[in-house]
C-alpha cells in the first residue's frame, strides 16, 4: 500500500519551542484513513493533531498540545476500511479507521474475509461516530429508488474499501446483480461525482459520515439527489449485516434535499493492533478523551467531531478493546 501523509499542520509546528529534544524519545503513530473527499481523511487529520504532543512542544498548561507526551501522530490517506485492517495486520500502520462490520469480519475471518486467516491481533481503540449509507444520483437521471439503478452506471467505491462492501449489500438487498443489472465502476466518491457531472456515470453509493465533502460539493454545484434505503429491502440488509441499523440523513444536510432521507448506518471505529504496546494505546486514547482541548477543536474542525465523546466511545464495538484503551476506559468510568 502506498499512503500519502497528511501534514499535521502549522498548529503543531508552532508549539515546538527551542527546548533541546535530544533526550526525548519520539513515538510515531500512523492513522490510516480514507481517500480525499471522504470523511475519514479530514477526521484522521483532526485526531492526529489532538493526540500529538511532539518533543520540545509547549506543555498543555503553557497553551501547547495536550496529547500524549512525545507522540507524533500522522494521518495517512488510504483506501478505507478493508485496506486499513490489512495494513494493520501487515504492520504498515499502527492504527486506522474501519467500519464496525468490516472490523468484525476481519477479526473472525467471515463475510468478505471468508477463507482468510482471522486477524486476531486486531483490537479497538474507540468508536468514533456513525457512518451513513449514501446513495446519490445525478440530477435529472430519473432515479428515485435504488431499484431505478437497473441499467445505469454506478460508482461502488474503491477496491478494498468498506464503502464497496456497503454498496454491495445495498444492491443485493434490492435484488440487483453487480455488472449484470447495472454497470459498476470502482472509484472513490469524488471521482464518482465528477463522472456523474461529465455524463459517464449516473449515481454512486458510499458509506460515510455526513456531511460528506464530495456530496456537499456535488449537490451545491451540479445538483444531486439522495435516494432512500428503506422498507423491506432495508430490513433484508440489516438481517444480513446486523451491524447496520435504521438511520436518517437529516433534510437540509445537502443542498436540494430538504427532506429527511431514510437509510442505514454503521459505527466508524478507530482500530489498532495488539502489537502496539499498552502504554501507547492508553496514551492515544487518553489524548482523545482526556484532553481538555480536544472536544472544542474537534467540534470546530468537522461536523462529526462533536460525535467523538466518551459517552459514545464504546458504541458498536464488536471485538476486544486494545489493552491500553480498556485501561483508560475503566479509569474514566466508561467501563
Amino acid at each position: 500500500m502506498r499512503f500519502k501523509a497528511l501534514a499535521l499542520g502549522a498548529a503543531i509546528a508552532a508549539t515546538v519551542s527551542a527546548v533541546p529534544v535530544e533526550a526525548q524519545e519520539i513515538n510515531f503513530f500512523r492513522i490510516a484513513s480514507g481517500s480525499a473527499g471522504g470523511t475519514y481523511y479530514p477526521m484522521a487529520g483532526l485526531l492526529a493533531q489532538v493526540i500529538s504532543n511532539p518533543p520540545g512542544a509547549r506543555t498543555c498548561a503553557e497553551g501547547g498540545n495536550c496529547g500524549m507526551e512525545g507522540l507524533v501522530a500522522i494521518a495517512q490517506a488510504a483506501h478505507g476500511s478493508v485496506a486499513n485492517v490489512n495494513a494493520i495486520k501487515s504492520g504498515q500502520v499502527e492504527s486506522g479507521f474501519a467500519q464496525s462490520d468490516v472490523t468484525y469480519w476481519a477479526y473472525t475471518g467471515t463475510g468478505p474475509f471468508e477463507g482468510r486467516d482471522p486477524i486476531k491481533k486486531l483490537c479497538v481503540l474507540a468508536s468514533l461516530y456513525p457512518e451513513h449509507m449514501h446513495v446519490v444520483a445525478g440530477k435529472d437521471r430519473g432515479i428515485k429508488t435504488v431499484s431505478d439503478l437497473k441499467g445505469k452506471k454506478i460508482a461502488m467505491g474503491l477496491p478494498a474499501s468498506g464503502a464497496l462492501v456497503g454498496a454491495r449489500l445495498v444492491v443485493e438487498a434490492y435484488g440487483l446483480k453487480e455488472n449484470v443489472d447495472f454497470t459498476a465502476e470502482y472509484v472513490k466518491t469524488k471521482t464518482g461525482a465528477d463522472k456523474i457531472r461529465d455524463g459517464h456515470l449516473d449515481a454512486f453509493i458510499t458509506v460515510t459520515g455526513y456531511p460528506n465533502a464530495s456530496v456537499v460539493e456535488m449537490t451545491a454545484t451540479q445538483g444531486g439527489v439522495l435516494i432512500p434505503v428503506d422498507g423491506a429491502a432495508r430490513d433484508a440488509l440489516i438481517k444480513k449485516a446486523p451491524f447496520y441499523a435504521p438511520a436518517v440523513i437529516p433534510g437540509g444536510t445537502y443542498k436540494g434535499n430538504p427532506n429527511d432521507t431514510q437509510t442505514v448506518a454503521v459505527s466508524a471505529l478507530w482500530v489498532s493492533s495488539s502489537d502496539v504496546d499498552e502504554a501507547t494505546a492508553y496514551g492515544v486514547v487518553k489524548g482523545l478523551f482526556g484532553n481538555k482541548k480536544a472536544a472544542k477543536f474537534l467540534k470546530n474542525g468537522h461536523a462529526k467531531g462533536k460525535k467523538m465523546t466518551l459517552d459514545t466511545a464504546l458504541v458498536g464495538v464488536p471485538i476486544p478493546l486494545c489493552k491500553g484503551a480498556e485501561k483508560y476506559f475503566k479509569e474514566a468510568g466508561a467501563l
